[in-house]
């Protein structure tokens, strides 16, 4: 997995490539918590570039997500496409997020 994450306009832009799994994940989960920690609480994670995600990786999501709206933000994710896409309907986790 590459992420490259920026702050443009008050929220967090983060792009993921690749893969995120558990190995990742971890990595991910510290990259965004220090950001949530600031008082961020805006995020747009795009998917665009992801070919795989696990569920170590959603859990991320998941717990960003709850995080952001506690403190009055969101947590947006756009670009999801093929496996990555069906994952999150598998899941059904395309009624917790706000998708683009």
């Amino acid at each position: 997995m590459k992420e490259n994450i920026q702050m443009l306009n008050g929220q967090v832009t983060v792009r993921l490539t690749g893969t995120v799994s558990v190995k990742e994940a971890t990595a991910l989960r510290e990259a965004l918590l220090e950001y949530v920690e600031k008082g961020h609480s805006r995020f747009i994670i795009n998917m665009e570039s992801l070919d795989f995600i696990d569920s170590a990786g959603l859990g991320v999501l998941v717990a960003i997500h709850k995080r952001a709206r506690q403190q009055g933000g969101e947590l947006i994710l756009q670009g999801i496409k093929g496996m990555v896409k069906e994952v999150f309907e598998l899941t059904r986790l395309t009624k917790v997020f706000n998708i683009q």
